[in-house]
């Protein structure tokens, strides 16, 4: 049994749905949460969140998942929960002064240090303007493009996070850009809106990389 703790976006029904398929998942609160209780779990994935670390005070978040620094098993973050997972483990995270990255982003994998891999480019949806600027000691980097530099990255044998949604489909992201088209500048959002139609989402993909790594 694999634990999906919820920290309130609207597609982690759509991250459960994915694992269930393959791997008996069990969603979790926010605030539900004891390093006893998630030991009792073969692993545990961090959703996404519509909220930004760097406009909140970042301090209850990271008391709340100060599980993580004891946590032995698999454990994932995605977006949000790839930030929240490197500032309770000693990272930084910062608002990118690049601005948003949005649509269909191109990464480059280090398959050398990720087994799961079988490839070294990986397109995600993205949707964020918080960064993972300095990873915990230990970690190393994944994935990377030229807006966002930690785009995933492990720590040890047991962590994995990935800062793009595996989760999110084009037509939510085209939401996404027109909700937030303000907030995100019209440039920025009409070239995410270009990536959907030039670019393919490789989320079925990585959702393999994700369940081979919960399964180790």
């Amino acid at each position: 049994m694999i634990a999906l703790i919820d920290c309130g976006s609207l597609k982690t029904p759509e991250i459960a749905a994915q694992l269930d398929q393959y791997i008996d998942v069990q969603t979790i609160g926010l605030y539900d949460l004891s390093l006893d209780q998630l030991q009792a779990f073969k692993g545990v994935v961090i959703s996404g969140a519509p909220i930004l670390l760097t406009e909140i005070d970042p301090l209850p978040y990271v008391q709340q998942f100060g599980w993580v620094k004891e946590y032995t098993h698999p454990l994932l973050g995605i977006c949000f929960g790839h930030q929240l997972i490197a500032q309770a483990l000693g990272g930084t995270v910062a608002k990118s002064k690049k601005g948003w990255g949005v649509g269909v982003n191109a990464y480059a994998v280090d398959d050398a240090l990720l087994e799961q891999a079988d490839g070294k480019e990986l397109c995600l949806l993205a949707s964020h303007q918080d960064q993972v600027m300095q990873m915990p000691p230990g970690a190393k980097k994944i994935a990377t493009n030229a807006h966002c530099e930690v785009g995933g990255m492990v720590l040890g044998e047991h962590i994995l996070t990935f800062q793009g949604h595996p989760e999110f489909t084009p037509e939510y992201a085209r939401a996404i850009l027109s909700f937030r088209h303000d907030m995100i500048g019209e440039q920025r959002a009409e070239e995410g809106l270009k990536s959907l139609v030039s670019e393919k989402h490789e989320g079925a993909r990585a959702a393999r990389w994700i369940l081979d790594f919960l399964r180790q």
